[in-house]
């Protein structure tokens, strides 16, 4: 199956023009007998909407949408945007569209509050790790810190997922000058591929988006929000680095984006491969999930373990 990223640079709070942009990328990936496209996190949005949240959201039956999965028609695509649920519930979720139909939209449901990230203020938290089918092959979509916590991609294994799909915006400062960001993703990326098997499709966004000056009075009366005077793109510690890649079973990048620029990458996705590499390192053959839930509902519930008394 042939997949590929683009690694998007979207204008804060402006649907229209980021829908435009990843349904011209999405037909030009058809072109190229794309199978599979992925786009970052809050693709249709940017990330630090904070309070205009609303503005930007999306039902699933809004128009918006609806462009968005006729655009699939004779591929597959995943993007991520701020959905409201009937309920006006937000959610940062992300949209899957197979062959112009919409499979469903995958909520991220671990919601960082620290920081600069403030997405537990604004978004209500998904309740399900899904997946779904595609040429044959298992696919489960996750969004940015849920990868951050292990239970969550189990949970998409346990469901015998073959590829990952990992949505994430991440900057270059976000988590201090202590903490290395790309470091770390580029460990995370691979690991999961190493340890359960499986393709992971990894797509960051670029570009700027000035938190601070967002913060302060000195935005214009319109909400634009344009850097603050005296400040260099290159000096914004919020500035997304890209680096989308796609990584084997092995925990190998095939191909990996630009650093901060706009990119595409594809690749070409191999299920002999997934596999050679069961086969050859089966770390998940003896797993039972089974036992999992045993001692989640021990440790939970305090419940006594069963002993047999032989007299």
């Amino acid at each position: 199956m042939q997949v590929g990223i683009y690694q998007t640079d979207p204008v804060l709070l402006d649907v229209k023009a980021n829908l435009a942009d990843v349904i011209e990328k999405i037909h030009a990936a058809k072109a190229e007998g794309v199978e599979l496209v992925l786009f970052p996190e809050l693709s249709l949005t940017g990330y630090f909407v904070r309070e205009r949240y609303h503005e930007v959201a999306l039902r699933m039956d809004s128009k918006e949408i609806q462009q968005l999965a006729k655009a699939t028609k004779g591929t597959a695509a995943v993007v991520g945007f701020i959905e409201e649920s009937q309920a006006m519930n937000f959610y940062n979720s992300a949209l899957v569209a197979v062959d112009g139909q919409i499979l469903f939209a995958y909520r991220k449901l671990n919601l960082p509050n620290y920081g600069v990230f403030e997405e537990r203020k604004i978004f209500s938290g998904g309740k399900h790790v899904r997946v779904f089918r595609l040429k044959g092959l298992t696919i489960a979509p996750f969004i940015c810190n849920d990868l951050w916590h292990p239970s969550l991609p189990y949970l998409g294994i346990t469901q015998k997922a073959d590829i990952f799909l990992t949505l994430f915006n991440s900057s270059r400062g976000s988590m201090g000058t202590e903490f290395s960001n790309i470091e770390s993703w580029n460990i995370i990326n691979r690991f999961y591929s190493r340890v359960f098997g499986v393709y992971n499709l990894c797509a960051n966004r670029v570009g700027c988006e000035l938190f601070e000056d967002r913060r302060s009075s000195s935005a214009g009366t319109d909400g634009a929000q344009g850097p603050a005077e005296g400040v260099e793109l290159d000096d914004n510690p919020f500035r997304f680095w890209g680096g989308s890649e796609i990584v084997n079973p092995f925990g190998q990048a095939i191909v990996t984006a630009a650093l901060f620029d706009p990119d595409a990458i594809f690749a070409k996705i191999s299920r002999d491969l997934i596999r050679t590499k069961r086969i050859v390192l089966p770390y998940l053959r003896n797993d039972d999930p089974y036992f999992t839930h045993r001692e989640l509902e021990r440790i939970l519930y305090k419940k006594p373990v069963a002993r047999k008394h032989v007299s």
